[in-house]
Protein backbone atom coordinates (compact mmCIF):
# COMPACT_ATOMS: atom_id res chain seq x y z
CA UNK A 1 0.00 0.00 0.00
CA UNK A 2 0.95 3.42 -0.77
CA UNK A 3 0.38 6.38 1.34
CA UNK A 4 0.65 9.98 -0.27
CA UNK A 5 0.99 12.52 2.38
CA UNK A 6 0.35 16.71 2.06
CA UNK A 7 0.51 19.15 5.45
CA UNK A 8 -2.08 22.23 4.62
CA UNK A 9 -1.03 25.38 6.19
CA UNK A 10 0.82 24.94 9.93
CA UNK A 11 -1.47 22.30 11.29
CA UNK A 12 0.69 18.97 11.85
CA UNK A 13 -2.10 16.27 12.61
CA UNK A 14 -1.43 12.48 12.72
CA UNK A 15 -3.31 11.10 8.67
CA UNK A 16 -2.76 11.28 5.39
CA UNK A 17 -4.62 13.27 3.52
CA UNK A 18 -4.93 10.85 0.45
CA UNK A 19 -4.08 6.83 0.86
CA UNK A 20 -4.20 4.78 -2.05
CA UNK A 21 -5.14 0.99 -1.43
CA UNK A 22 -5.05 -0.88 -4.68
CA UNK A 23 -7.25 1.03 -7.59
CA UNK A 24 -9.33 3.24 -4.53
CA UNK A 25 -8.21 6.73 -2.94
CA UNK A 26 -9.02 7.30 -0.18
CA UNK A 27 -9.41 10.85 1.35
CA UNK A 28 -9.08 11.95 4.59
CA UNK A 29 -11.74 14.61 6.14
CA UNK A 30 -11.15 17.78 4.66
CA UNK A 31 -12.29 21.30 5.85
CA UNK A 32 -12.93 24.84 4.78
CA UNK A 33 -9.40 25.92 5.54
CA UNK A 34 -7.28 27.78 3.36
CA UNK A 35 -3.57 27.43 2.43
CA UNK A 36 -2.54 28.68 5.59
CA UNK A 37 -4.85 26.99 8.04
CA UNK A 38 -7.39 29.71 8.65
CA UNK A 39 -10.83 28.65 8.28
CA UNK A 40 -12.44 30.30 5.38
CA UNK A 41 -15.04 33.04 6.21
CA UNK A 42 -18.23 33.33 5.32
CA UNK A 43 -21.22 30.83 5.14
CA UNK A 44 -22.21 27.57 4.30
CA UNK A 45 -21.45 27.78 0.65
CA UNK A 46 -18.19 29.44 0.78
CA UNK A 47 -16.99 26.77 3.32
CA UNK A 48 -18.69 23.96 0.93
CA UNK A 49 -16.55 25.33 -1.98
CA UNK A 50 -13.05 25.97 0.21
CA UNK A 51 -13.82 22.29 1.47
CA UNK A 52 -14.56 20.48 -2.23
CA UNK A 53 -11.38 22.64 -2.86
CA UNK A 54 -9.02 20.70 -0.53
CA UNK A 55 -10.58 17.48 -1.57
CA UNK A 56 -9.52 18.15 -5.35
CA UNK A 57 -6.15 19.06 -3.90
CA UNK A 58 -5.76 16.11 -1.80
CA UNK A 59 -7.14 13.77 -5.14
CA UNK A 60 -4.50 15.59 -7.55
CA UNK A 61 -1.59 13.96 -4.96
CA UNK A 62 -3.12 10.40 -6.37
CA UNK A 63 -3.08 11.65 -9.67
CA UNK A 64 -7.08 11.75 -9.46
CA UNK A 65 -9.71 14.37 -10.32
CA UNK A 66 -13.47 14.80 -8.90
CA UNK A 67 -14.97 13.24 -11.85
CA UNK A 68 -13.16 9.95 -10.51
CA UNK A 69 -15.04 10.24 -6.81
CA UNK A 70 -17.51 7.60 -6.12
CA UNK A 71 -18.60 8.23 -2.67
CA UNK A 72 -18.17 11.16 -0.62
CA UNK A 73 -19.42 11.05 3.42
CA UNK A 74 -20.55 15.29 4.38
CA UNK A 75 -21.12 16.35 7.97
CA UNK A 76 -22.42 19.48 7.93
CA UNK A 77 -23.05 21.27 11.01
CA UNK A 78 -26.31 22.40 10.49
CA UNK A 79 -28.93 20.78 8.73
CA UNK A 80 -30.71 24.61 8.13
CA UNK A 81 -27.55 24.74 5.83
CA UNK A 82 -28.40 21.64 3.40
CA UNK A 83 -29.80 23.71 0.71
CA UNK A 84 -27.54 25.98 0.51
CA UNK A 85 -24.33 22.92 0.80
CA UNK A 86 -26.00 21.02 -1.98
CA UNK A 87 -25.82 24.27 -4.54
CA UNK A 88 -22.13 24.35 -3.84
CA UNK A 89 -21.56 21.18 -3.80
CA UNK A 90 -23.61 20.19 -7.38
CA UNK A 91 -20.92 22.99 -8.93
CA UNK A 92 -18.07 20.19 -8.23
CA UNK A 93 -20.17 17.32 -9.96
CA UNK A 94 -22.62 18.70 -12.35
CA UNK A 95 -23.27 15.72 -14.46
CA UNK A 96 -22.74 12.23 -12.22
CA UNK A 97 -21.92 12.56 -8.50
CA UNK A 98 -21.28 10.30 -6.79
CA UNK A 99 -22.83 8.16 -3.91
CA UNK A 100 -23.19 10.21 -0.79
CA UNK A 101 -23.66 10.31 2.90
CA UNK A 102 -24.21 13.16 4.58
CA UNK A 103 -25.36 13.72 8.54
CA UNK A 104 -25.71 16.58 10.61
CA UNK A 105 -23.32 16.46 13.48
CA UNK A 106 -20.82 18.67 15.95
CA UNK A 107 -17.24 19.05 14.57
CA UNK A 108 -14.01 19.46 16.83
CA UNK A 109 -13.51 23.04 15.95
CA UNK A 110 -15.37 25.97 14.48
CA UNK A 111 -16.72 25.50 11.10
CA UNK A 112 -19.75 24.27 8.84
CA UNK A 113 -18.58 20.93 6.80
CA UNK A 114 -16.69 18.31 6.64
CA UNK A 115 -16.02 16.15 3.61
CA UNK A 116 -14.91 13.02 3.07
CA UNK A 117 -14.25 11.36 -0.30
CA UNK A 118 -13.28 7.65 -1.98
CA UNK A 119 -12.02 7.89 -5.76
CA UNK A 120 -11.82 5.04 -8.24
CA UNK A 121 -8.36 5.50 -9.88
CA UNK A 122 -7.60 1.99 -11.52
CA UNK A 123 -3.08 1.54 -11.77
CA UNK A 124 -1.82 0.71 -14.74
Amino acid sequence: MSKLKIVYGASHVPLSPAVRAGDFVYISGQVPTDSTGTVVAGGIEAQTKQTLENVKAALALAGCTMDQVVKTFVIITDARDFGGFNKTYATFFPTEPPARTTVEARLMIDIKVEIEAIAYAPQS
